[in-house]
């Protein structure tokens, strides 16, 4: 399992920890610290076992109120760079 942190920017939530198989291809959990507690964890229980791109593609340029992004397209965001980390580790 590979374990990747990711400091969001732009939204309420402070930090997406993410776990992902060894070769960075299949999300195997998501937890959020800060933001909408309810709709974090539900989002984590969704992707859970879901390709990394599959679900990065999806949730990738969603927007919150005004803002021009969200925790989702956060998670988007740091679920490629967890996924890039990974095979360079790999």
């Amino acid at each position: 399992m590979f374990h990747y942190d990711f400091r969001p920017r732009g939204v309420c939530s402070r930090a997406i920890h993410i776990d992902l198989t060894d070769d960075g291809k299949t999300i195997e959990d998501v937890s959020f610290e800060g933001g909408c507690n309810g709709n974090l964890k539900a989002i984590g229980l969704l992707v859970k076992g879901k390709p990394v791109e599959d679900i990065s593609d999806v949730l990738a340029g969603n927007t919150c109120g005004p803002r021009p992004t969200s925790c989702a397209d956060q998670l988007s965001r740091a679920l490629k760079e967890a996924s890039a980390a990974a095979r360079q580790e790999a």
